[in-house]
């Protein structure tokens, strides 16, 4: 371990560059669908090291390593660091800092952990989301182009958060335990920035390290998501405790930020399966669940003209007998087909909705994806008003126009869930209020337009969000909490805010994964929906164009599931809702707590080092 701790200390330009991102790699590996938690082990370990060694860097560069001394041995070198002799300091360390460092009165190695942290925060992020490249695949002709910017600049630009978490661990850096501390406070901070700023991605946030199992998961209850990162920095960092810059450590001081770690890991893992042990909360009386998977390819997804092989697909498949003896004679109350299910606007296309509306058998509705348009003068409520007279006028669905490419520009459209009844009438609608940036908007767009680059989805004006969260209802069901796509993936923002309206009885998800194929992404994607359920105490019921679709209990386990790639249809209940956990109840609360903890921790910790040494 001391050679290693050596090594890496002793490293200087590309090699330690290198060694950072790799480090970082190897952490993506704690993600879906791999979920190997000791991988994150090895990376926060490694990331305290880099920023002992940007510690060590700038007093190195003043001779505070013994003359005579070559670093390059690694064997001498850390039989020094086990002297003492490397980490004698006087105040000439806190003078050395650099010429930007000192202007800005940041203290030595501030600007090389931000360094360490990018190239590091680089590997993590290439590692965890190099199958975005896939989505550049479906249009390859169009957008093969921009394929590194997916896969390297996006990453490259989430790199920049951990960079300034490093950077913020540096400010309060120590010998000791308490680095850890500072790690854990730095980069819990930045996780969050990094879920809000320019709309936010909280994506293979470091707590999924812990959120990726279902017992340690149970946590996320009290603390959420991003609790769990701090509390994961902490812990998995531990081992770098053995081996410090500045401190003399006994066996049994070096031993012992391992043994906490351990020790936290137990009772997590106890606090976990005592949580799994409580009485199964049941199911819905009188509900059954029909979730469609058509995995259909995109490429013909979204044609116009095959809109009527795609719906007659829809309803073949929907029809289709139980394959669970449970539901073999059980009428589907509850049908749930996946995010922009139809290559047409569903609320105008009046065949659809017969057709529709004729499949459904009495009291039974059609929770679906859907593209939504809308005058931007007009009222909801008119356009329900109209379905009836635009069934009159309907024919057998032959036309094959596209009605998003001929829409006036007067209209704005919608990523939408639809409620549709047994009579073809579209009894509720939500609108998707957090959109992907690129996917389904062009942020600036009258300027990135003239450069040439449109938005994925092929929407005149991109897709406008909704104006607020809200509960979609049917009658005879209880209140959704409907999250299309990746607006599952933002903590404590997947039911409505509004503190007078009704707690829904679950989170509905629709998303459409089949944009990267048969890779890490949707497996990603599914870890974070059932952590939601967790943090929220509700049920999920998921339909994927492509996979994963499942139902998950209201403590985050998968009751019934449709892997990646399969065609079919899922049957089954609709779990109960458990009593709000404490993250419900108060969704920051324990995460600043913990986040606070960590921060004092470590400001105890470096004001006890700055004490001894203006001693």
């Amino acid at each position: 371990m001391r050679l290693l701790y050596a090594a890496l200390v002793s490293a200087r330009g590309w090699r330690r560059r290198l060694i950072a991102f790799a480090a970082g790699a190897v952490g993506a590996l704690a993600m879906a669908p791999f979920d190997f938690m000791p991988a994150m082990i090895v990376s926060m370990t490694a990331a305290v090291w880099l920023i002992d060694a940007c510690v060590e860097a700038a007093p190195a560069k003043q001779e505070h390593i013994p003359i005579g001394l070559n670093p390059s041995n690694l064997q001498d070198y850390a039989q020094a660091f086990d002297s003492g002799a490397i980490s004698d300091r006087s105040h000439d360390f806190m003078r050395s800092e650099s010429a930007l460092a000192a202007r800005l009165r940041l203290p030595a190695g501030a600007w090389s952990a931000f360094g360490a942290g990018w190239w590091w925060g680089f590997g993590y992020f290439v590692a965890g989301l190099w199958w975005l490249g896939a989505a550049f695949l479906v249009d390859a002709d169009e957008f093969l182009w921009a394929l590194p910017l997916g896969v390297a600049g996006l990453p490259a630009y989430l790199a920049i958060f951990p960079g300034f978490g490093f950077m913020l661990a540096r400010l309060l850096w120590s010998p000791g335990s308490g680095r850890l501390f500072a790690l854990a406070a730095g980069l819990g901070l930045t996780e969050w920035l990094r879920g809000h700023v320019l709309t936010g991605f909280p994506w293979n946030n470091f707590g999924m390290a812990l959120g990726g199992n279902l017992v340690t998961a149970q946590l996320a209850s009290i603390v959420g998501l991003y609790g769990l990162t701090v509390i994961s920095v902490a812990m998995f960092s531990a081992p770098a405790a053995v081996c410090s810059p500045r401190a003399k450590l006994t066996p049994r001081s070096a031993a012992s930020p391992v043994l906490a770690a351990l020790a936290a890991l137990a009772a997590i893992i106890g606090f976990g399966e005592l949580r799994l042990g409580e009485p199964d909360p049941g199911v819905t009386p009188g509900i059954a669940i029909r979730i469609m998977q058509p995995n259909l390819a995109l490429d013909a997804k979204f044609r116009p003209e095959n809109k009527v092989a795609i719906l007659s697909h829809y309803l073949n498949l929907a029809g289709r007998p139980a394959e669970d003896a449970a539901f073999e004679h059980a009428t589907a109350t509850l049908h749930v087909w996946p995010e922009s299910a139809f290559p047409f606007v569903l609320s105008r296309d009046a065949w659809a909705l017969d057709k529709i509306g004729a499949f459904l058998p009495p009291d039974s509705f059609l929770f679906t994806g859907a593209a939504r348009a809308q005058e931007a003068a007009q009222e909801a409520a008119d356009e329900a008003a109209e379905q009836a007279a635009r069934r009159d006028e309907a024919d057998n669905g032959a036309d094959d126009e596209d009605p998003l490419a001929s829409s006036a520009p007067s209209v704005k459209f919608y990523n939408a869930i639809q409620v549709v009844s047994a009579g073809g009438l579209i009894l509720d609608n939500y609108d998707k209020v957090h959109l992907v940036p690129f996917g389904e908007y062009l942020p600036l767009e009258s300027l990135l337009r003239r450069l040439g680059l449109r938005q994925f989805i092929h929407v005149p004006g991109g897709f406008s969000p909704g104006s607020a969260r809200a509960s979609l209802s049917a009658p005879g069901l209880p209140k959704a909490a409907p999250l299309v796509c990746y607006e599952a993936i933002f903590p404590g923002e997947v039911v409505p805010d509004d503190p007078l309206s009704e707690r829904p009885g679950y989170l509905l998800n629709v998303t459409n994964d089949g944009w990267f194929g048969q890779t890490a992404g949707p497996h990603q994607h599914f870890a974070q929906v059932r952590l939601r359920a967790i943090e929220e105490g509700l049920p999920v019921v998921r339909a994927a164009n492509s996979g994963v679709s499942a139902i998950i209990d209201a403590y985050g386990r998968v009751l019934r599931e449709l892997p990646l790639g399969a065609t079919g249809v899922l049957d089954g209940p609709l779990p109960l809702r458990i009593a709000p956990p404490l993250f419900a109840r108060f969704p920051r609360g324990a995460t600043i707590l913990v986040w606070f903890a960590a921060l004092a921790i470590a400001f105890v910790s470096h004001h006890r080092t700055l004490t001894k040494m203006n001693k």
